[in-house]
């Protein structure tokens, strides 16, 4: 036995130089998000496989320090170029790798997994992979699978999981039958329960078979229901708790809301079979969402009586008082993120970011400046994608990378006042705002939907003033001559806000053309701001109507192949500062994502050490070509840099929301505002 296998076996907890079986992955295995792993080291040139004890091991590189015997002093100060040995260089001693084990479902598609599963049987298999940083070639990768085959239970199959894009093309070169794999997305839409926003409620649970169900009930949802369906649409009202039967994205309105609620939201892809069986629907029960815990979590509790039903929460939003008096109509190009006060967040954001392209900006680094342990030095990761040398031009190469592919559709702005002169050049409205303010304060709830659609239908049918039309139709003449179809957006100063991210509340209407149909859709945003459920939300998050205006956005509309959102975080993971989550429709929109109504494509891509890998293909039967892939992982290093010069604060750590379109070699960004995680 070498030497290095003879410390392992003194002096660590591993199991060394004998085959895995499944008793010993149980003793040596952990867990996360439900799924059980064991860490292995190969010794390549010993020819020895370890595999860990993952509640001894909790990286792999100290297990290899200590088969090296090198002080953890030493492992800390050179970490780097251990990391290098172990995941760059091609002709590296340790091969590390992680070993998972999945069940099968019977019946389970996949157009990759090549196993022997029985018919009307599950079927137990391992996975296994590198790290995403790995850059292994396709020989290494055969290596690694081959020997790790070698090494485990020949009873139990065993499949590579290609940890990134690259990886993936790499085994396309190699036939299945000498080295079987499942793609992560398989795996994901394999996946039985996924939590989405962690917590605890105790409510009774409304579960709703069907969208016609939900239509057509005939008991209102209340504060206290937990709600169960396939896919919970973005118009639900504020609840205790969400369960989906289906896969969603993490990055619908749905869960925004529900991470702005505080409420337990998963995908429960048995819910209704459970709930069948257990009696539950229309009972108490107490929900519980635990990342660790791999199952849906209710519990049937006694119901409680009116005496001791609790006050439905209500939270107190700080809002800064806007400038509603003055402001003219801009092109976006003219505005600066101080403008939100007149013109709202997404309009000064639009003018901040031209203001970025045209000027730079000192802030760029300032992600990468920051160590996040255990990396003390990031920029020389961002000097690697750029393809710089680590220096005084980083800062230049950054700026240059944005201007070469970000754009921003041609725009205007109007601002507060605009609509403030609106209201006011109406006695009638006035009326109405008047009487819901008055049954707001009283807190007679039955009488604001009346009064809220009351005052949609009133600023919808309201002529706008001569001088009103005129000056919009100039500054769309001035700054969108040319364009045919338009875009009209909402821009509200009650949105984005620390505890109320208002989600999908307000309209934005897209395909407008000519001027009359511009008109009314500015007059259909301004009506989105006073919708019932709009003005209940801001009710229960302590808003006062008073203190809510709505600015509009005007922009060109822009034909894409595809488009998206973007947040700069792993929103499963907030501890991950490497990865951005970006979801895609090849429908080149983005309301189809945001609206819950489909499942786009979904990846993750490392702003560190490069590359990407797919999540999720949705509602699609096939992922992206690697040009778009590639394209995406440019939208991904955007992002990161505009997350550091849109930072609040000089952490640099808060993720931003980034909605986006983009062409051949072009990304076309549409909206720009921090992502409540």
């Amino acid at each position: 036995m070498t030497n290095a296998a003879q410390v392992a076996e003194a002096e660590t907890a591993a199991l060394v130089g004998e085959p895995l079986t499944m008793e010993a992955f149980d003793r040596l295995s952990g867990e996360l998000s439900g799924v059980r792993f064991v860490k292995i080291v190969v010794d390549r040139p010993a020819g020895v496989a370890h595999f860990l004890d993952s509640a001894r091991w909790r990286f792999h590189v100290e297990y290899v320090a200590k088969l090296l015997n090198m002080p953890r002093a030493e492992l800390e100060r050179t970490l780097d170029a251990v990391n290098a040995s172990v995941y760059n260089d091609p002709d590296r001693r340790f091969y590390l790798a992680i070993l998972s084990r999945h069940v099968r479902q019977p019946g389970t598609p996949s157009k990759t997994l090549h196993t022997h599963q029985s018919n009307g049987t599950a079927e137990v298999f391992f996975s296994l992979e590198t790290t995403e940083a790995d850059t292994m070639d396709a020989e290494m990768l055969r290596y690694l699978y081959t020997f790790v085959r070698q090494n485990v239970d020949p009873s139990i199959p065993v499949v590579m999981k290609p940890a990134n894009h690259l990886q993936e093309a790499f085994l396309r070169t190699i036939p299945t039958d000498e080295v079987p794999r499942v793609l992560a997305h398989e795996l994901f839409s394999q996946a039985r329960f996924v939590p989405l926003n962690p917590g605890m409620a105790r409510g009774r649970l409304r579960v709703f078979r069907t969208s016609a169900d939900y239509r057509n009930m005939t008991q209102p949802l209340k504060w206290s229901d937990i709600v169960v369906m396939e896919r919970v649409p973005e118009d639900i009202p504020r609840v205790s708790g969400i369960i989906n039967t289906a896969h969603i994205t993490p990055l619908s309105h749905v869960n925004v809301l529900a991470h702005g609620w505080k409420i337990p939201n998963a995908i429960a892809l048995d819910a209704f079979e459970q709930i069948e069986r257990e009696k539950l629907d229309g009972q108490w029960v107490e929900y519980r969402i635990d990342p660790s815990n791999a199952n849906l979590s209710l519990q049937r509790i006694e119901a409680p009586s009116l005496a001791e039903l609790p006050a439905p929460p209500r939270q107190h939003v700080w809002i800064d008082d806007p400038e509603t008096v003055t402001g003219n109509i801009l092109g976006l190009e003219e505005l600066r993120a101080s403008d939100r006060y007149r013109y709202g967040t997404k309009a000064a954001n639009l003018g901040e970011l031209h203001h970025l392209l045209a000027n730079g900006s000192h802030r760029l680094l300032g992600f990468y400046q920051v160590p996040r342990p255990p990396r003390s030095d990031l920029l020389e990761y961002l000097a690697r994608q750029l393809g710089v040398a680590n220096g005084e031009g980083l800062a230049n190469a950054s700026l240059a990378m944005l201007r070469k592919y970000v754009r921003i559709p041609r725009g205007i702005a109007l601002p507060f006042a605009v609509q403030q002169a609106f209201l006011q050049s109406s006695w009638r409205i006035q009326q109405v705002v008047g009487k819901l303010k008055a049954v707001l304060e009283l807190g007679a709830d039955e009488h604001i939907d009346p009064l809220c659609l009351e005052l949609q239908d009133l600023i919808r049918r309201t002529r706008m003033p001569a001088d009103m039309r005129h000056s919009i139709d100039a500054a769309i003449v001035h700054h969108l001559a040319g364009a045919d179809k338009f875009v009209v957006r909402s821009s509200s100063n009650a949105e984005d806000l620390a505890g109320f991210s208002a989600a999908g509340i307000y309209e934005s209407v897209t395909r407008v053309s000519g001027v009359e149909t511009i008109l009314r859709s500015i007059q259909e945003v301004w009506a989105s701001l006073v919708s019932p459920r709009s003005v209940r939300l801001r009710q229960q998050a302590g808003i006062s109507l008073d203190a809510v205006y709505m600015g509009v956005v005007i922009q060109q509309e822009v034909a894409s192949k595809l488009g998206g959102v973007m947040v700069t975080t792993n929103p499963t993971s907030a501890s991950d500062f490497r990865h951005v989550y970006i979801n895609a429709s090849r429908r080149g929109s983005v309301n189809a994502i945001v609206s819950g109504d489909a499942s786009p494509l979904q990846y993750l891509y490392n702003t560190m050490e490069g590359g990407g890998r797919t999540v999720s293909l949705g509602d699609s039967d096939t992922d992206l070509d690697d040009n778009d892939k590639a394209l995406l992982g440019r939208l991904a290093l955007v992002g990161r840099l505009l997350q550091s010069h849109f930072a609040a604060n000089y952490t640099f750590a808060d993720p931003i929301d980034v909605e986006w379109l983009a062409g051949n070699d072009e990304l076309q960004i549409l909206q720009v505002r921090p992502y409540s995680h």
